[in-house]
């Protein structure tokens, strides 16, 4: 998140000396997608992930890399990313996830739904699971290792890829649609929610995270966001959003005055179960 952070201010610096994406006498200021691109192309803000940092794995256990499905031996190569979150690995199984948007799990009981997220619960030491566009995001207790952990996460995904399973047992489950711009949103909500879906989320996304919109109150210019994944209890998640998102938005919508983060009540629930592990 700290790199996130400062990213972010490097780039407004320089967005700075751009005139702005719409300018104050126009009578629409809605920024839609190939305006806010245009200016700022997809550079060191949201460079793709270096593969270099990945950690590659084929296996569906410590050693042996096949499983036998159908009666056919089947394999996955799973790679691995770190995040700024020391307790949170990112999980690449060289498949789809999530379709459309993201899934957060912060405890055992809101996984339920979902046959893999309630697999990885299944293993000791897991503590929260998110589920991006092409990967997972595993968050661990302080005092669980890795190299005990790692093994069985890659044998709980490619179990789960082999089973053939839906991803959500609800069909009716939708990703979340937070940022869906609807037709009563004023023109400072909605640009705001273009700035977070276009610009913000997938930096968030390539630490393994994700931010869900909460609102805006007019009266005190105030954003309120939610961290999920990586992002949700990562010691810099402070950084992330004063230096980076908050900079942002106020540098495009004037009428934003800070960012702040709120918690639901299963996300306490699950820092305070993390705090006493």
């Amino acid at each position: 998140m700290k790199g996130f952070g400062r990213v972010l201010e490097r780039s407004l610096l320089r967005l700075r000396k751009i005139s702005p994406v719409a300018s104050s006498s126009s009578s629409h200021r809605f920024i839609s997608s190939s305006a806010v691109t245009s200016p700022i192309q997809r550079g060191p803000l949201f460079s793709s992930i270096n593969p270099s940092k990945r950690q590659n794995f084929l296996s569906s256990s410590v050693l042996n890399p096949w499983t036998v499905f159908g009666g056919q031996k089947r394999s996955m190569f799973i790679q691995t990313q770190t995040t700024p979150n020391p307790s949170s690995l990112m999980f690449y199984p060289g498949k789809a996830v999530m379709d459309v948007g993201s899934a957060d799990f912060p405890n055992a009981r809101s996984a339920m739904n979902s046959p893999l997220a309630k697999s990885l619960y299944g293993i000791d030491g897991v503590t929260r699971v998110f589920f991006g566009s092409d990967f997972v995001t595993v968050t661990k207790s302080e005092e669980t290792s890795w190299d005990i952990l790692k093994p069985e996460i890659f044998a709980a995904i490619m179990d789960f890829y082999s089973s053939g399973k839906p991803l959500f047992l609800d069909s009716q489950a939708a990703a979340s649609m937070d940022t869906a711009i609807h037709e009563d949103d004023s023109e400072i909500v909605a640009m705001i929610k273009e700035l977070l879906e276009t610009r913000i989320r997938p930096a968030v996304q390539d630490d393994g995270g994700d931010i869900e919109y909460r609102g805006f109150d007019p009266e005190t210019g105030i954003v309120k966001l939610r961290m999920q994944g990586a992002c949700s209890g990562c010691p810099s998640s402070a950084v992330t959003l004063k230096s980076g998102i908050e900079n942002m938005l106020m540098h495009y919508v004037p009428e934003v005055k800070s960012v702040e983060q709120e918690m639901d009540n299963e996300d306490v629930d699950a820092e305070l179960t993390s705090q006493m592990d």
